[in-house]
């Protein structure tokens, strides 16, 4: 374990195999990518066709398929086939706990770096 950082690679803080890190990259890069993270913040509010998802993102179809199979692949987005539609909708809620983690500490970063450029400012 990490204590540094609370990280857990495993329960009991032991390390994990290889392959299991694989798993946990494997989302990790699938969240790297900001059209995808639109595509999910989109989904947030509930199942979405392909086209009102592209509509949604402002993109093209053939983009937004493309990001939804690696989102799908992930495991944090279903699909729904219905006739010849698809529909998305999240599989996995805690992307957003981690979404939300990773954005309050960046809120916390900004205003430390903001705070210190006002402290120069007025030096």
């Amino acid at each position: 374990m990490n204590t540094k950082y609370g990280l857990r690679l495993g329960k009991g803080g032991r390390k994990m195999p290889p392959e299991a890190l694989e798993l946990v990259a494997i989302r990790f890069r699938a969240l790297g990518e900001p059209m995808r993270l639109r595509i999910l913040q989109s989904l947030e509010s509930g199942e979405m066709g392909v086209s009102a998802l592209t509509e949604t993102v402002g993109s093209t179809q053939p983009n937004v398929s493309k990001h939804l199979r690696v989102l799908q692949d992930a495991g944090l987005v279903k699909r729904r086939p219905q006739g010849t539609s698809v529909y998305y909708s999240i599989a996995d809620a805690m992307v957003f706990e981690l979404c939300d983690m990773i954005c309050s500490r960046l809120r916390d970063r900004l205003e430390a770096q903001v705070g210190a450029l006002n402290a120069r400012l007025r030096a």
